[in-house]
């Protein structure tokens, strides 16, 4: 829904198709509204709040570099024009 404004804005598609993913992938793991965090749980058969500590590494690793790969838009498209 935002792709055709960030295209107006001059944001490069990949570029911001990175972003999206990464951003997804944060949301859906966080807890307490992370989907995908409680269905892992759930298959895992581990209790929510004894999963979030092996799990906090994680969200710290994908939530660095979304920051990266938001502020240096040259490490998702590299040399593309």
């Amino acid at each position: 829904m935002l792709f055709p404004i960030a295209h107006q804005l001059g944001i490069h598609e990949v570029h911001y198709a990175m972003v999206v993913i990464l951003a997804m992938g944060l949301g859906l793991f966080a807890p307490p509204l992370g989907v995908g965090y409680y269905a892992a749980c759930a298959i895992g058969r581990v209790n929510p709040e004894e999963g979030l500590r092996p799990i906090v590494g994680y969200l710290v690793a994908i939530f660095v570099g979304t920051i990266i790969i938001a502020a240096v838009p040259w490490l998702s498209i590299g040399f593309l024009p």
